[in-house]
C-alpha cells in the first residue's frame, strides 16, 4: 500500500515508518520538524528513514491547508496513519494555542484532505488523557468519556468527535487508537523515562509526582507500532449491532471505531524508577512532589476489543522495555558504561 504517515520524525511515527517500510508498503512522511524539543533528534530519526526504499518525506504542517491539499493530491495515499500533535498535558497549560492550531486545525485538515482523494482508511492518535477524572478502572472505551482535565485531553477529544462525523457524514473509514504511556528508545525528551535517565546520569535529582504513587499502563513503542499496523490493515465498518437508543461511545452505525493500546498491566511509577535504577546502576535521589495540574492519578487500559478485532495484545515486559531504551540512550549520546554506585 502506499501510507501517508504524519508525525513521520517523531517518536512513535518513524517507527510506524519503519515498520510499513519493511514490509513493503511505501510511505510518504509528513513532519514539520518543530523545534517543541531537541530538533536533532528529530533530524536522527528522518535519517534512519531516508536511505529506505520506497521513503518520501516532505517537510510541512498539518496546519497548512493548501500545502496539505497539495501533497494529498499528488500522492493520493491508500491509507493514512496520523500522530502529528501538539503533544503533552503540561505544556497545554502555557501554550494552549499550539495545541488548537495542530490537534484541532491539523486535524480537520487531515479529515478534508482524506474525504477529497478517496483514502481507504484514516487511523490517528488519541490517548489515554481522554479519561481524564475517570477512576472506574480499567478504563473501557465503551464508556463516555466527557471530563478531560487537560486542554491536551479535550483536543483529542474533539479528534474521535471530528473522526466520527466524518465517518457518518462522508463514509470515511476512521480508527481512533488511544494510547497509553508509551515508552522506549528514540522517545521524547521530555518523557519521564528521558528525563529520569538524563538526570541521574548526571548525579542530580529527579522529581517525582504524586510522591511515585500513581500507577501507569506503560507501553513499550514495538507494541504500540504492532497495534497501530493491525489496525490500520482491517478497515473501520459499522457495527452491525449499534443501537441509537442505547450509543456506545466506541462504534457506530458510520465507519468508526476507537481502540485502547496499553499494556493491560498497571505499574507504581516508583516501581517503574526501580527498574531503571537496576538497570542504570543508579540509585536516584527523588524529589517527591505532589499531583500535578493536568495528570490524572492512573491509567489503566480494558484491552479486550483490541484482543478480539485486531488480534493483538502488548506484552513487553517493563524490564526489558527499559533496559532498550537504555541501550539506545548511552549508543545515542555516547555515554560509557554507568559505574554502578547503588546506595
Amino acid at each position: 500500500m502506499k501510507v501517508l504517515v504524519t508525525g513521520a520524525a517523531g517518536f512513535i511515527g518513524s517507527f510506524t515508518s519503519h515498520k510499513l517500510l519493511d514490509r513493503g508498503d511505501e510511505v510518504i512522511g509528513v513532519d514539520n520538524l518543530n523545534d517543541y524539543y531537541d530538533v536533532n533528534l528529530k533530524h536522527a530519526r528522518l535519517a534512519r528513514l531516508t536511505d529506505k526504499p520506497g521513503f518520501h518525506f516532505a517537510k510541512m504542517d498539518i496546519a497548512d491547508t493548501a500545502a496539505l491539499a497539495k501533497l494529498f493530491k499528488e500522492h493520493k495515499p491508500d491509507r493514512v496513519v496520523h500522530l502529528a500533535a501538539q503533544a503533552g498535558v503540561r505544556y497545554s497549560l502555557e501554550n494552549p494555542q499550539a495545541y488548537v492550531d495542530a490537534n484541532v486545525t491539523g486535524f480537520l485538515n487531515i479529515l478534508e484532505a482524506v474525504r477529497h482523494n478517496g483514502t481507504e482508511h484514516l487511523v490517528y492518535a488519541s490517548t489515554s488523557s481522554v479519561y481524564g477524572a475517570h477512576t472506574n478502572m480499567p478504563f473501557s472505551i465503551h464508556e463516555p468519556v466527557d471530563h478531560p482535565v487537560s486542554l491536551y485531553a479535550a483536543t483529542k477529544k474533539a479528534n474521535e468527535l471530528m473522526a466520527h462525523t466524518y465517518a457518518h457524514l462522508f463514509k470515511v473509514p476512521c480508527t481512533g487508537l488511544r494510547f497509553f504511556t508509551v515508552y522506549g528508545p528514540w522517545g521524547r525528551p521530555d518523557m519521564a523515562l528521558f528525563k529520569f535517565t538524563d538526570l541521574m546520569i548526571k548525579g542530580e535529582p529527579i522529581d517525582v509526582f504524586n510522591y511515585g504513587k500513581h500507577k501507569r499502563d506503560f507501553t513499550y513503542v514495538g507494541d504500540i507500532v504492532e497495534g497501530i499496523t493491525r489496525a490500520l490493515d482491517i478497515v473501520a465498518t459499522p457495527s452491525p449491532d449499534w443501537d441509537s437508543s442505547n450509543p456506545d461511545p466506541a462504534t457506530s452505525d458510520a465507519p468508526y471505531r476507537v481502540y485502547n493500546i496499553g499494556s493491560n498491566n498497571p505499574m507504581d511509577l516508583s516501581r517503574y524508577i526501580e527498574v531503571l535504577e537496576e538497570t542504570l546502576g543508579i540509585k536516584a535521589e527523588r524529589n517527591l512532589l505532589p499531583l500535578q495540574p493536568g495528570d490524572v492519578p492512573d491509567t489503566y487500559a480494558d484491552v479486550d476489543d483490541l484482543i478480539r478485532d485486531v488480534g493483538y495484545k502488548p506484552d513487553t515486559p517493563i524490564e526489558t522495555g527499559i533496559a532498550e531504551f537504555v541501550a539506545w540512550y548511552k549508543t545515542y549520546y555516547n555515554i560509557d558504561d554507568v559505574a554502578h554506585n547503588l546506595r
